[in-house]
């Protein structure tokens, strides 16, 4: 009887339930604390909008990885269905818990685990747990799996813009002092993830110039290599849909026909980054 493996990873890791389903990958939620309330972030609990809302009106949003035990429930459920191992992809454990879990999980587990610290958030993450499906798909052992979604998530740039460095400062994501830095200069600032943190990369005048910007990084890193690329915004409809127009037009020979993912971000890292965020994602596909 052939080996099966699940593939898990988090909420944060911006797969839609379809696509997950597609890729057979089981998504554990993060929560979001919005005033006295705790919320599972998805659809039926904490929504972008729901976020968004709270954040313009000053109410107290905070967030917590899944316990423990919640991932040992999901590793053992895999066990239960007939999987004989797990890679569990989740974003950087530099900023969150949840590959803690995960790793505090996997030493309790009836089935190997092989847990993965994409050391990435957002949709690299879930780039990374698509990529660990496909080998397995293809008959790819667990530990495959995990090594290619540790690579194809190591190539991945993940770049953004926010209106404001406050809510970073808030979820202690970026120092004091850089974010008055950013005020006091009325700049708007483009960031990066670095190392599975959050980086400073440039400051620009304008909103305009800091999106134009933005495109131009995606495209540096795309190259002429073949790549996905994902779109994510929070309460920035607009500006996200004309980067993701523009950069299906410039791009369009690396991406081979695949559409550019543009959605709302999840209400996790949209509680860290505040209303007007406009993100992208290169990850180039592995051979």
């Amino acid at each position: 009887m052939p080996t099966r493996t699940l593939v898990v990873t988090d909420s944060t890791a911006s797969l839609t339930p379809d696509i997950a389903a597609a890729h057979g990958i089981v998504v554990v939620p993060l929560q979001v604390v919005i005033g006295a309330k705790v919320y599972d972030e998805g659809a039926g609990g904490a929504t972008p909008e729901l976020v968004a809302e709270a954040l313009k009106a000053f109410v107290p949003v905070s967030t917590s990885r899944p316990a423990p035990a919640v991932l040992l429930d999901v590793y053992e459920k895999g066990a239960a269905d007939g999987f004989s191992a797990v890679v569990s992809v989740h974003l950087s454990g530099e900023m969150s818990g949840t590959f803690e879990s995960a790793q505090l999980a996997a030493r309790q587990a009836s089935i190997p685990v092989h847990a993965v610290d994409s050391r990435q958030v957002g949709v690299a993450t879930g780039f990374a747990a698509i990529s660990a499906a496909d080998v397995l798909a293809g008959g790819g052992s667990a530990e495959l799996a995990a090594e290619t979604a540790r690579e194809r998530a190591a190539l991945s740039s993940s770049f953004f813009y926010v209106d404001t460095l406050e809510y970073l400062r808030r979820g202690g994501r970026i120092g004091a002092a850089a974010a008055l830095l950013g005020g006091a200069l009325s700049v708007k600032p483009l960031l990066k993830i670095e190392d599975g943190k959050v980086a400073n990369l440039e400051r620009v005048r304008t909103a305009t110039r800091a999106l134009a910007r933005l495109e131009d990084l995606v495209v540096e890193a795309a190259g002429d290599q073949q790549v996905d690329i994902s779109v994510a915004h929070l309460a920035s409809a607009d500006r996200a849909g004309q980067l993701a127009a523009r950069l299906t037009e410039r791009l369009a020979e690396q991406l081979g026909g695949r559409e550019v993912w543009c959605g709302e971000l999840g209400a996790v890292l949209g509680a860290h980054v505040g209303p007007g965020m406009v993100a992208a994602c290169v990850a180039p596909r592995l051979e």
